[in-house]
This record gives structure tokens, sequence and C-alpha cells, in this order.
């Protein structure tokens, strides 16, 4: 990377925890096998208990264990912040932290402090596991449930989160260090061009109903899962292989040959390059014994679903599902087949049991970690100030990690389309506005960020600009096009494009007398998100707009922005990941979670062909430098043309009880769950 580029990402490097925000640390839970996008109703950060936790990929290399990417280099000595010296008398705090987010903001952004990352670094350098006692139950609680218990088509991360209990892939990436490692492949090696890839099984699996686990399940997963064209499997955008035909001009796609060579190896034959492809692999296998006859009967879409008995649900994880009560808990039971053992050969996972305590909202998440009934808590940042001074009496410890990959944004639905009934998804004439970059732009300039991390973060808070997340280290820009807080600039972009209020009722009409109002959604159950929308309500209606503002459940969300499209504005989460790749199901516009205009036959704007081309190109480039600037530069595309308006991005702020060993807060999690074990019993 050119030194501009790495004084850019120094200098942000510098301006950082001042301003650190939190909704939360999520209830822990498994690590999401998918490599995909999901809807979030929890909050954005990867999950505490999570198994594994995903890697920034570096070009795949024909060993076990990659080298990991090209370091971050340690930040030079912080210049002065001189906006700490600037006081104005009667300056609020809020309007401090306004100026010195404008400060900060010539700087690139604002991220974690290098004191805090390093720290977390070397709780993972010094971390060794420790010979655990069996027995025992982590106790979770969470606002967020399944809403399926088919993980190939599960598209939110409740789902997902459950899910990954049970579930695993070939490999998995470390949640202490980022690196690659196998799971249900205990080898493999590839060919100098990086097209063929052999990968050698573990002979010891066992699929929770005691079936042994084989190649054949592996090439039945992408043959006939990811690869069916009679439903769309959430991994599949993973898997297919775009390139520029160099006779026709048009971009095409392929897809890798699986090929089972034996009961314990298999064959990936790739059409091209593809750099994350390692990482990808942890996308969860599925039982072919169990899957096949539904796909074949053609009723897969249906199968597995919420109301399936949780005992039916067979993966070869360390988890099964003993209990499901909907709205109440999610119990999951020790597998005793499992194949993974300890340094003295004890069976893992050490825990008897898991149980997710499913509760309203966030205060009774932390209701029940106070009174001692749950033993992990994602921190808000308004409670950190009042579990600070009790964790010595209440028996726990409060970390800090920094922003998670995920975000959080404002969106207008742009889409063009037209339901079953022939009639639009959106109205015309709303239609107009949303797909008008201006208009986006003005909106972007109502986001007062700094109230939303003054008044719901409680100080511990992030402005998000870029679409990738500075979690992600060299793969996020910090140059990208900012939107100040500026209302007086907002009503001068929508003067300036004719929509005014041309009858004193203090709202604006568009360029041919429409009234500029819309309904504008959030999902409930997550106080911290319906806060925020309600600060992105306040800026619009100041500048004009009438914003019909309403909290729906969380399913009926999802519904409107995968299947029915009749939203107009919406502000909800993506869960995220390290690698920019795992974004493809969301930049991409020929995806399902393109969400402001999903499943585009061609790209409806320039823009947004210019954007797939470069997701195209560094999913195939294997030079990292080169890879991180074709993310930079889609990443500068995003900023200019806001389909996302992004708000803030939370601190990943976790209270763990002191009752564990084998765990230590890294910046990709907390534990392996499978080593995880009690002291006190």
């Amino acid at each position: 990377m050119n030194p501009k580029r790495w004084l850019g990402f120094l200098l942000v490097l510098v301006f950082a925890f001042t301003f650190a925000c939190s909704d939360d640390d999520p209830a822990p839970s498994a690590s999401m096998p998918e490599e995909t996008v999901a809807p979030d109703t929890d909050s954005e950060e990867p999950d505490a208990a999570e198994p594994t936790a995903e890697p920034t990929v570096a070009p795949p290399e024909p060993t076990v264990a990659p080298p990991e990417p090209t370091p971050v280099p340690t930040a030079e000595p912080a210049p002065p912040d001189t906006s700490e010296a600037i006081n104005p008398v009667g300056e609020s705090a809020l309007e401090q932290l306004r100026r010195r987010m404008a400060a900060a903001a010539a700087f690139g952004g604002l991220v974690p402090s290098m004191a805090i990352v390093e720290e977390l670094r070397r709780n993972a350098e010094g971390f060794s596991y420790e010979i655990g006692d069996h027995g025992g139950t982590l106790t979770v609680a969470t606002i967020s449930e399944p809403l399926t218990f088919n993980l190939a088509l599960a598209r939110d991360a409740g789902s997902s989160g459950v899910l990954g209990y049970l579930f695993e892939g070939l490999t998995q990436t470390s949640w202490l260090n980022d690196a690659i490692e196998p799971m249900l492949a205990q080898s493999w090696e590839r060919s100098d061009d990086g097209l063929r890839w052999v990968f050698h099984l573990r002979d010891d699996v066992q699929w929770h109903d005691g079936t042994p686990f084989t190649a054949h399940d592996v090439e039945f997963t992408f043959r006939r899962v990811v690869y069916n064209d009679d439903f769309q499997a959430a991994s599949r955008a993973s898997f297919e292989f775009r390139f520029l035909n160099s006779e026709t001009g048009q971009w095409e796609q392929a897809q890798m040959t699986v090929t089972a060579l034996g009961d314990h190896t298999v064959e990936f034959v790739l059409p091209h390059p593809f750099a994350p492809f390692l990482r990808s692999l942890g996308t969860a296998i599925y039982p072919k014994h169990v899957l096949e006859g539904p796909i074949e009967a053609g009723n897969f879409a249906e199968f597995w679903g919420i109301d399936t008995d949780p005992s039916e649900i067979i993966g070869t994880g360390p988890f099964t599902i003993g209990e499901y009560t909907p709205g109440e808990r999610v119990v999951f039971e020790r597998n005793p087949d499992y194949w993974l053992t300890d340094d003295a050969g004890g069976q893992l996972p050490y825990l008897d049991r898991v149980v997710e305590l499913v509760v309203e909202d966030f205060e009774a998440e932390l209701a029940l970690f106070r009174d001692g009934t749950s033993d992990f808590h994602g921190v808000l940042g308004e409670e950190f100030a009042v579990l600070d001074p009790v964790a010595d009496a209440e028996n726990f410890s409060l970390h800090r990690r920094g922003p998670g990959f995920g975000t959080n944004f404002l969106a207008f639905n742009q889409n063009p389309g037209l339901n079953d009934a022939g009639e639009p998804y959106v109205d015309p004439v709303q239609l107009h506005w949303f797909q008008n970059v201006a208009f986006r732009q003005a909106v972007a300039h109502t986001m007062d960020k700094a109230a939303m991390i003054d008044g719901v973060q409680h100080g511990l808070g992030y402005p998000q600009w870029s679409s990738v997340s500075p979690a992600a280290g060299d793969f996020h820009n910090p140059e990208v096009r900012q939107y100040a807080y500026d209302l007086d600039r907002a009503n001068e972009i929508l003067d300036e494009m004719g929509w005014v209020d041309t009858d004193g009722d203090g709202i604006r009409e568009d360029d041919v007398g429409n009234p500029i109002s819309f309904t504008m959604v959030t999902n409930e159950g997550n106080s911290v998100r319906s806060d925020i929308t309600g600060i992105i309500h306040e800026g619009m209606t100041a500048v004009g707009l009438d914003v019909d503002f309403r909290i729906v459940d969380f399913g009926d969300m999802v519904a409107q922005l995968t299947v029915t499209y009749d939203w107009e504005a919406i502000v909800v989460g993506l869960t995220g990941s390290p690698d920019p790749f795992g974004g493809m199901t969301v930049w991409h516009s020929g995806e399902g979670l393109h969400l402001w205009h999903p499943n585009q036959p061609e790209p409806a704007t320039d823009w947004e062909a210019e954007i797939d081309e470069l997701y195209i190109a560094g999913s195939k480039e294997l030079d990292y430098e080169q890879r991180v600037q074709h993310y930079w530069d889609a990443q500068a595309i995003v900023a200019e043309n806001v389909p996302l308006i992004y708000t803030t991005q939370s601190e990943r702020l976790g209270a763990v009880r002191n009752v564990f060993g084998n765990y230590t807060p890294t910046l990709y999690g907390y534990w392996d769950l499978r080593y995880l074990y009690r002291t006190d019993q």
C-alpha cells in the first residue's frame, strides 16, 4: 500500500477511543458458518462465544494455516489533539463532541485506539488452553430468536446464530489471531495456479444421528444445496465466480466443481482464482442422508422450518438442540460423540449445555445478568457506567473491544419492480425521490451522529462513514466522502433541487408539487436502534420532510426486505466480516440483499456496475495490496452515492462472569466454546 494510504490509516488510529461507542457485544452464540451478511435484530458485532472467528484473508497458500496478511504497522506517537484545548465558553458537551468529531474527520475517521488493539493482540499471543473440567452450563439472554431451522436458507442473524452450534465447515478461523485453520478438513493442498484444491477430511466425524461424515456430504452440499436452482441458498453468492467475457464484453458467472475422490478426499476445481476461498469454506456442510430426500421431493424450502422437532436438526457440531420454546428459550445439549479432544485426550466440549433465554428487550437482558441468571451480557453504552463500579462485587469482568464488523444505516427503497398483482413495490412519486442521489446526500447531512453517540450510546461510539468497518483493518477506507451534520447544507441541497415548502405548512414539495412524505421503520426490541432512528427522524423533519416513524416486528421487517419489498425507508443493521467479500450479497446488484434494489438482471446505474466490477475483481485478485485497493475504490463509490446512509458503530462491550476458564478477550472473540469450562463446580 502506498505511503499516503498508510499515513492516512495511521492518523486514523490516533484519534480513537475518545469517542468510542457501543450498542453491545451480543449474547454469545456459535459463529455463523455461512459466509454471508444477514439482517441483524440485536447488534452488529460478532458473537462472544463463537467457536471460530472470521479472518482478514490473505492470498491463499498451499498450507493448512496460511500466513497472516501484511500486519497493520504500529502507529507513530499521536500528534496533540488541539481540539481538546479549545473549549468555548458556554459550549455544551454535545457541541464539544460535534466539534471534535469534525476535527478528527479531517484525518479520515474514528477507529479504536492502538492501545486497546495492542492489548487484545497481547491477550491472544499469551493465551494457551488449559485442561478443563466437564459439566456445567453457560446461560445467556438475548432479544433474538430463530425464524427457521434451515440454515441453508436462513437470512437473519438470529437463526444463523442458533444453528451455528450445530453445523461446521471444512475450515474455521481462529478467535485468537484470525488465521484460517482446519475444521472438518484436516489438511489440503492446491495447484500452483490456485484453481485445483484437494481437501483431506477427518475420518473420525459423525453426524448427530451416528451416520459417518464423508466427502459425499461435501459434494452434496455444494452440488445439491448451494448450487440448487430451485431455491436460493444463503451462501450461494460466495461461490458464484463472476468474470468478464473478453469476446462479448459481458459479465458472466461460472461455478466450481466439487467431486468426492473417496470417502475422505474431496476435490474443488475453480473457474478462476478466488482470494477468500479458504475462508469461504467455513460455510456449513449438510447431511446428504437427511436432506437428499426433501430436495428430490421438491419441498426443501419447507424442510427444517421453525416448527420442526429440534432433535431432527442434524449437524456435526459440538451441540444439539435439546429444547426450543418459542419466545422463551433455546437449550443446547452437549454432543457426546463430538470429534474434538483436548491435549489430554478428554472429549470436548467441556460444557454440558448452553441455554439462551429469549427476552423482550435489552433491559431484561441486563436484569438477568445482574441477578446472576446469565453469565454473559453485551453491555450498552448507557450500562457501562452502571456496571463498572459493581464488577468486583457481582463477580464479573468488563471488556472493551472496539467497533464490530457490522453496520447500521438508513436506506430508501429504490426498487422499480412490480408485485404479483402488477402494482409497484414503491409509489412512483416516492421512487423519484429515493432514486435521486442529491436527495440522499441531503438526508446524509441530517444525521446527527454526535447526538447518537452522546445521547444514546453514552459517549461509547464511532461515527460510521464507510461501508467497511474500521475493524477490518487494511480493507477499511478512511478517506471516503463524509457528510457532516449540517442542516443548513441539507436545506441548501433541497432548495437547489427545487424541493421547497410552497404552501407554508412546514413540509417540502418536490419539483412537481408532491409533498415529500414517507414511512420509516425499524425493528422492535432494540432500544438503541429505535432511539437512533428517533434522532434520524428529528433530523429529516427539521429540513421539512414528512416522515412517519414506526417500530415493527423484526420478522415482518425481514420479510419486507427480502420477500415483499413493500417498504419505503428503513433503519436496520447487517452483520459483517473482516473480509469485504462477505458483503457480496449486499453490494453486487444481482444479489438478494442488495437492499435498495435487489436481484437486478443488469446494474440499474453506472455506479452500481462499477461496484459490481470492483467486488468481482477483489474476489479474484491474489495480490494483497491490489485487492485492498479494489475495496477502497468500491467504498469511495458507495460514499458518493449513499445508497445506505450510515449512522454509528457501537464499541463492543462485554461483561463475563468470573467463573470460566479458557477465555480471554481478543479482537475476534472471547473464547472457543468447545474449550470453555466452568471453574466454580
